[in-house]
């Protein structure tokens, strides 16, 4: 079986995907992956001996360049990913039995339409199921259109959000699919999800309440890290008690300057040590004191598992990381998805969330000693048990059977 995987965004676009190969392969499916051509993300995946082809620009330094919530310059980004799709994507996909995409509207529908053309398999796959249509919830919004505030009706809301995403992008995919030969689609966004979408969390930390969707629930995707930690890091962390670990994964500076250094002082003022990862935003330490140490790429699985707390954006990816390790969390929301793994976090009480544009040094304290509390300790390490390991298993599977 030959399986292409289509994906753009940060690490936890990129991350889940690559584990999804490691496992065909191991199955033994030939596996090609299209991904931002950013270096890390190519020394990952050689790290994995993941097949890669270069698509699309480096996501960096968008992240970290473009002003938050800004729309500047979106039309444009956005027409740029769907041409990847139309071209890199559809010259990769020639042969392949079924292509699984995952990424911003642009890529995914673009990457149906190449599925369509190529008469092969098409797969959506999220990894965080706040973009998939639910009653349950409040549409996220579109940057440069904000959905009007104070309505309550979800279903009238999701409804606003596909005819913002038919004005958005409707004209920009009609106009590549003609030139391919295919007719416009009735409804970009649900023609991206299909209506019967992969989801790929965990159903303990991310459970899907039942919708109109059909959607199918793998577990997440992650490979076992088996890189051992820096030994200067090991040294640090053997030196001490647990240090509490900081890191803001590819949310860039600006979103961070409230949080990042008042979150290091609270933790130095309940009287721990600290970890600092640099993350897309180069957090640096704020001083030479000995009981904080920067890191830069590095195994988060053992990371966390030495860590007396992990403080957080809340990604899918790092919020699954931390449930695993059986550590209690601190996650500060920022935007995109992470509110709604805050108040997974909370729910769970495995944590907690201190969701304030501006925290601190007191409260984001007080907020610590709430995640650090003997009782989150205990429900953080019970629930850990219960996360699921075997998502890229179940998804491999999938394809594989539907193959054969």
């Amino acid at each position: 079986m030959r399986v292409v995987l289509s994906t753009y965004g940060s690490r936890g676009s990129v991350e889940p995907m690559a584990a999804l190969a490691v496992r065909l392969r191991e199955l033994g499916a030939e596996v090609r992956m299209c991904a931002p051509p950013d270096e890390e993300f190519a020394e990952r995946l050689a790290e994995l001996a993941v097949p890669v082809v270069p698509t699309g620009a480096p996501v960096r330094p968008l992240v970290t360049t473009v002003t938050p919530g800004s729309a500047a310059g979106l039309a444009e980004r956005a027409a740029e990913l769907m041409d990847e799709q139309f071209g890199t994507v559809a010259a990769t996909a020639e042969g392949c039995d079924v292509l699984v995409a995952t990424g911003p509207l642009p890529v995914v529908t673009g990457a149906r339409s190449v599925a369509e053309k190529l008469g092969i398999r098409y797969v959506h796959a999220g990894h965080q199921p706040v973009s998939l249509p639910s009653p349950h919830r409040r549409p996220p919004g579109r940057r440069g259109q904000p959905l009007p505030e104070g309505v309550t009706d979800n279903q009238g809301l999701w409804d606003l959000d596909a005819r913002i995403a038919d004005t958005m992008f409707g004209e920009m995919l009609a106009t590549r699919r003609a030139a391919i030969g295919l007719p416009p689609v009735d409804g970009v966004r649900d023609y991206a999800f299909t209506d019967h979408p992969w989801l790929a969390t965990d159903p303990v930390l991310s459970p899907w309440q039942p919708t109109g969707l059909r959607v199918v629930q793998t577990g997440a995707w992650h490979v076992t890290d088996e890189r051992p930690l820096p030994a200067d890091l090991t040294d640090f962390l053997d030196a001490g008690a647990p240090p509490v670990y900081v890191g803001f994964g590819s949310m860039p500076m600006g979103a961070l300057e409230p949080v990042a250094h008042p979150a290091v002082e609270a933790i130095r003022a309940e009287g721990h040590r600290v970890v600092v990862s640099r993350g897309w935003a180069d957090l640096v330490p704020v001083d030479t004191q000995d009981d904080c140490f920067v890191v830069g790429e590095v195994n988060q699985q053992a990371l966390f598992r030495r860590s007396a707390a992990v403080v957080h954006h809340g990604s899918a990816a790092t919020t699954t990381t931390a449930t695993q390790a059986g550590v209690p969390q601190l996650v500060l929301p920022r935007g995109a998805d992470q509110p709604y793994w805050a108040e997974r976090v909370t729910r769970l009480g495995v944590g907690t969330a201190h969701d304030d544009p501006a925290p601190t040094v007191a409260s984001l304290a007080a907020a610590l000693r709430t995640a650090l509390a003997p009782g989150t300790r205990a429900r953080a390490a019970a629930v850990s048990g219960t996360i699921r390991t075997d998502g890229t298993t179940v998804a491999a599977k999938l394809l594989l059977d539907a193959a054969g």
